[in-house]
């Protein structure tokens, strides 16, 4: 399953899942200039099955997943989804998140 979620619905979730992978999939050179709180590293010209196993615990961790503008995430939610992930978030853009960069 692939859900669109707003920024709101992802912090409310971030905040109550006990086991979740907020997945960035932009570029690490977009990645080191600020990202969201927690969220793991995983372009999507990287993201593999192999490679998603190695960041997500299992195919029924949920996994919010995001890039700069959506295109990416809306890409790496497909192949999550194909690679069997069972719930897969899709946020989006990071532009305008508003709960803070690190």
């Amino acid at each position: 399953m692939i859900k669109r979620i707003s920024f709101a619905e992802a912090k409310e979730l971030l905040d109550t899942l006990p086991d979740k992978v907020l997945l960035d999939v932009r570029e690490e050179e977009e990645y080191i200039t600020g990202h969201a709180v927690d969220a793991v590293l995983l372009p999507v010209d990287e993201l593999t099955d192999e490679t998603a196993m190695d960041a997500i615990p299992s195919r029924t961790t949920p996994v919010l997943v995001y890039c700069r503008s959506g295109y990416r995430s809306n890409i790496a939610a497909h192949r999550l989804a194909d690679f069997g992930y069972e719930t897969v978030y899709d946020i989006g853009g990071l532009v305008g998140w508003p709960y803070g960069l690190v």
